[in-house]
């Protein structure tokens, strides 16, 4: 990653360099046009990875950074992958991919990784720093949890390890985290474990730590793995966490008490997320085809069940919301990218963004584009009635897709003074 990108989201495009300073401005997504696949990376999850994953190096997800200068990926062969963003994306001058190429293995890929990072075991889950930007280079870092290993915390820039967070279960062994989020400040680090969740102060690397106990017998509360963790952007004390019992649970974050449990999922809950708002906390689980929208003021009931194809896949199917925090877009078994309107709960729109499982898709934090990860475990033996089928629907490919938009002015410094 470099340390010197272009700037964020305060300068407005089209616009004088003395009303940037003093507007800020929000890109306005168009969902009745599909976008179009700007950047593509598939020959860089195939080199080297037949040894360590052999039934395919598929993609676990994908993850912007909080400045929106780059992207995080990983993989199969327990390794993370930076790419940083291009400074002709910021301009908006891109030429997109033909449909040929989409789909096309002997494409080459669109530019190399500027980082890999390499895990000793299976990713479980990772995250940025929350107060991330490049022009701190102190700031650019990202956590990780993998099998039988502790917290890492990696140097986003010279991808060495910075430090190291454990967690120790009652016979003293290192356990690791299931899910990872940092708090919006920035100062600590909750994970995710078997009934727990674990707070550690992002200063003080080492076994100290805050735990949170979320179930006990006898007494309710939040059973499980503790598998996916969101905090509210509205209120930083508000923490949604799922577990793969099912339920899900809202936190204070102050006391580390329990707010409320939602339950309604079929399968084991794989993401949490507030709305733009925090009115709002949207739901999605594994072999479930439903993601659930629960109004935290009024958790009776759930107010509405956004259909999606992940009925038959235990992957973590990732689904995310547009800055204007009006539609969430979500991937699936089919290989499609659904978006919904969050006012009636309705699909907008649907197009094709690869020819496997899609199980990564998040919106860039501010300029009209998003990135996916395709893929999942293929298993020749099983597939050798139908190979030339099968190898034709293996898709392990990490794209960038820009969406039509238009810019809409939101605040002047004046006004918002």
């Amino acid at each position: 990653m470099q340390e010197n990108d272009p700037p964020g989201p305060e300068v407005a495009p089209e616009s004088s360099t003395e009303q940037a300073k003093s507007t800020t401005y929000a890109a306005q997504l168009q969902f009745d046009r599909p976008p179009r696949s700007i950047y593509h990376f598939r020959e860089q999850y195939l080199g080297g990875a037949a040894t360590i994953c052999p039934n395919t190096n598929f993609l676990k997800g994908v993850k912007w950074s909080p400045d929106g200068a780059c992207f995080l990926t990983a993989s199969d062969d327990n390794c993370l992958r930076i790419f940083d963003l291009p400074a002709e994306a910021y301009s908006g001058e891109l030429k997109s991919q033909s449909a040929t190429e989409l789909h096309d293995e002997t494409a080459t890929d669109s530019f190399a990784a500027a980082l890999q990072v390499q895990e000793g075991e299976l990713v479980y889950d990772y995250a940025w720093y929350s107060r991330m930007h490049t022009s701190d280079p102190v700031s650019c870092c990202f956590a990780t949890t993998s099998r039988a290993h502790p917290i890492h915390l990696w140097d986003a820039c010279s991808g060495s390890l910075r430090c190291v967070y454990r967690a120790y279960d009652a016979a003293d062994e290192i356990t690791a985290a299931y899910s990872l989020a940092f708090h919006g400040q920035g100062s600590r680090i909750w994970a995710g474990y078997n009934k727990a969740i674990r707070v550690f102060d992002l200063s003080r690397p080492g076994r100290d730590c805050q735990t949170i106990t979320t179930f006990q017998k006898g007494q309710d509360g939040q059973p499980g793995i503790i598998s996916c963790l969101d905090f509210s952007p509205d209120d930083p004390n508000l923490m949604a966490a799922g577990s793969y019992s099912s339920v899900a649970a809202v936190y204070d974050a102050t006391s580390g008490s329990a707010a409320f449990i939602l339950s309604g999922h079929k399968g084991g809950l794989t993401q949490v997320k507030f709305s733009a708002d925090g009115n709002f906390l949207y739901t999605g689980a594994r072999k479930d085809t439903d993601i659930l929208c629960w109004d935290i003021r009024y958790t009776s009931d759930v107010v509405y069940r956004l259909q999606r194809d992940t009925g038959d896949t235990n992957q973590r199917i990732q689904f995310d919301i547009e800055p204007m925090g009006r539609h969430l877009a979500t991937g699936g078994s089919d290989g499609k990218v659904v978006s919904f309107d969050l006012t009636t709960g309705e699909p907008v729109s649907t197009f094709l963004a690869a020819t496997d499982t899609l199980n990564g898709f998040q919106f860039h934090p501010y300029l009209p584009l998003a990135a996916t990860a395709s893929g999942h475990r293929h298993y020749s033996m099983l597939e050798d009635e139908d190979v030339q089928g099968a190898s034709a629907k293996v898709d392990n490919t990490l794209r960038v897709w820009q969406y039509e938009a238009t810019w809409v002015q939101l605040a002047s410094q004046d006004e918002m003074q």
